[in-house]
């Protein structure tokens, strides 16, 4: 009898109504919802206007004495430098979503957040819309500008809509979270999520490039966006997409043609593709660095990559580092050089260039001594130095406040020739 009541009293202990092993609780937390347009609105959106003030940096391109100007996801500037003394703003291309662009044959090609669009520039003043080939970017993304997740389950069912923007939400989800099972000698702990907040609490990440994603190699415009190569044929008077993305991986940023190679900037390194067939790039090698923003430029067989640290970039390694690509199967470390913050950098003829604590120019004919004291040309400070063509002697900088122009025809004496203001 007594056995009896013992073995009712612990089976009450599983039916006595009010007992949970569980606790629900809601969990508040932040993220991006995105901002989306109807299709036909986005792609109906642009227009040719006559100059306006620029706003905020971004990539350029130089052609035919003119310099193109991106606004980020605002439009394109279009400046005429045919004297770099004086640079004139005649005309704006109102693209939304618009990041990198590039010229052949007095045609620019831009991209559109997940469009590419083509415009007629015979006459940089009076730019014509070509044509437009869409969702060839299907994953592009407005940038975010806090550090907040994003909501990918509202991203995922945008249909035929464009994201053309964030909105930062408040959101709150119940989670049960399970007791601990006493009867189960291990203590288990079981986690029951309705709706899984933890991927929406922070963690998104950006990456800046100092250089285009679209580079020119005979025939054919090439572009890397989301670890993804893709090709299009420029032979025609409509671009034509040559079969499937080429999956490059390593979140590339930026990419350089030289000779028969793209060069690509990614977070890790410098990945070099051969182009032997245009349609078929064909990957040669990789130089691994500390994590930091990647670009880089070649010319004479030497690669020059900058690695700085910044807010999506990483760790605290700033570096110009020097490469020997002559076998691009195997390229050769030359040296690192410990730098500031460097960003954007080119180079000419033996002359460098680097976007760092303002902007530093090299002579870099021996790469291994560039910062000897007598191969440093120049510094010039108190600029926030992003990107620059060196171009016939003039160089071309984007900076935080505006477009700088330098003459160094005489290395040993280069002059400010214009700045051309941006933002207030």
């Amino acid at each position: 009898m007594k056995k009896l009541t013992f073995l009712l009293l612990i089976t009450g202990l599983f039916v006595l109504p009010g007992c949970k092993d569980y606790v629900d609780e809601y969990v508040t937390y932040t993220v991006n919802e995105p901002v989306f347009m109807s299709a036909s609105e986005f792609r109906s959106a642009v227009d040719m206007e006559g100059p306006k003030p620029i706003e905020k940096q971004g990539k350029i391109v130089f052609y035919d004495e003119y310099l193109y100007i991106s606004q980020p996801e605002k439009g394109i500037h279009i400046i005429d430098n045919r004297n770099p003394s004086d640079p004139r703003n005649i005309a704006f291309i109102e693209l939304l979503g618009n990041a990198d662009m590039h010229v052949r044959d007095n045609m620019l090609y831009a991209d559109s957040y997940v469009d590419l669009v083509w415009f007629d520039i015979n006459d940089p003043a009076k730019p014509v819309l070509k044509g437009r080939k869409e969702e060839v970017f299907p994953e592009a993304l407005p940038l975010t500008e806090n550090g907040f997740g994003i909501d990918y389950d509202k991203f995922a069912d945008r249909g035929n809509k464009v994201v053309v923007g964030w909105k930062t939400v408040e959101k709150k989800e119940l989670v049960r979270n399970y007791k601990p099972r006493w009867w189960s000698w291990g203590g288990v702990t079981e986690d029951l999520v309705y709706n899984d907040a933890a991927s929406y609490s922070g963690g998104g990440v950006g990456v800046v490039g100092s250089m285009s994603r679209f580079a020119i190699y005979q025939d054919n415009l090439y572009t890397v966006m989301n670890n993804m190569l893709g090709i299009f044929d420029l032979s025609g008077e409509t671009p034509v997409k040559t079969g499937e993305d080429i999956y490059v991986g390593f979140s590339v940023e930026t990419i350089f043609s030289y000779k028969n190679c793209m060069f690509m900037g990614t977070p890790t390194g410098m990945i070099i593709y051969s182009l032997e067939d245009p349609l078929k790039p064909e990957r040669q090698s990789m130089i691994t660095h500390v994590f930091g923003c990647d670009p880089v430029v070649v010319e004479n067989d030497i690669a020059y990559v900058t690695v700085r640290s910044g807010t999506f970039c990483g760790q605290d390694a700033n570096e110009l580092i020097v490469v020997d690509v002559s076998d691009v199967k195997k390229p050769q470390h030359i040296v690192t050089y410990n730098m500031k913050n460097p960003k954007g950098l080119g180079i000419d003829n033996g002359t460098l260039f680097v976007c760092d604590d303002g902007l530093r120019v090299f002579n870099a004919e021996n790469p291994s001594a560039i910062m000897y004291k007598d191969n440093i040309l120049a510094h010039f400070k108190d600029i926030d130095g992003f990107d620059v063509i060196p171009f016939n002697n003039v160089l071309m900088m984007i900076a935080e406040d505006g477009i700088y122009q330098y003459d160094y025809t005489d290395v040993k004496s280069i002059r400010r020739l214009s700045r051309l203001p941006i933002g207030k």
